[in-house]
């Protein structure tokens, strides 16, 4: 298993925010928070592939909206903010080594984050970043089914939704409806903007600052290991965003 990752922009306070209001990031702190996610992927076992970060690129630390990766290809993104669009290229020469490329064109726009692959199928926000010429040029490079969703009030998918168990969701309401995702087990999100987990492995990495939901993980005896990103959140990052997993 391996995990590509990028360093923490020494530009991150001047990252995209979207859904929440500008505060002042704490370089350091953001950057040993990020250190302690990659310590937390490697005791899973995951082969750590470091990116140097970028000033040039105050969100380069969220690499999971460069790309998608599944079995057979790596599906390079274009994202919707313009000031991303170029983080691509610094990935896609790694994702080479493991997986033939394939690119999302103009005018599509799509971000990483927006993607939630289960199984077969291939589910994405239709967000601010994320548009419909994306998700049918994803069809065409996957040669899956791509099922477009809905979303009010958070920036990505995976704001709203994440998978943390083979069966099993975790998913805030207020955000998307829920019927597309039937057939799997759903648990309810207790705080805001809390849906975003990262199954790695076996294992659920999981932010510390949700505790009534992290509590509720547990309780449905999913292994969760917290990781502070409360600095990273404030560039409206998530866990899922500083990872891209290849299987």
């Amino acid at each position: 298993m391996i995990a590509v990752t990028r360093e923490v922009s020494p530009s991150i306070d001047r990252a995209e925010v979207t859904h929440i209001a500008r505060t002042p990031i704490d370089y350091a702190r953001a950057v040993a928070q990020h250190r302690q996610y990659l310590d937390i992927l490697a005791s899973l076992g995951f082969e750590l592939v470091e990116l140097p970060g970028d000033e040039a690129f105050p969100d380069c630390v969220f690499v999971e909206d460069t790309a998608v990766v599944l079995d057979d290809v790596a599906v390079i993104m274009r994202p919707g903010a313009e000031s991303r669009r170029d983080e691509v290229h610094a990935i896609a020469p790694v994702l080479a080594r493991y997986r033939p490329l394939a690119w999302i064109e103009a005018p599509a726009t799509i971000d990483g984050g927006d993607v939630l692959l289960l199984d077969d199928r291939i589910f994405v926000g239709l967000s601010h970043r994320t548009n419909e010429t994306a998700l049918a040029q994803l069809r065409e490079r996957t040669h899956r089914e791509v099922i477009g969703v809905p979303l009010h009030g958070c920036l990505h998918l995976k704001t709203a939704i994440t998978r943390v168990g083979p069966n099993t969701l975790l998913v805030d309401r207020s955000c998307i409806d829920v019927a597309p995702f039937a057939g799997f087990g759903l648990i309810d999100a207790e705080e805001p903007f809390a849906a975003n987990a990262l199954l790695a492995g076996d294992a659920v990495i999981y932010p510390t600052a949700f505790p009534k939901t992290r509590a509720k993980l547990e309780a449905r005896g999913i292994d969760v290991r917290a990781v502070d990103a409360d600095e990273l959140a404030k560039a409206e990052g998530g866990v899922t965003c500083c990872a891209i997993l290849i299987r």
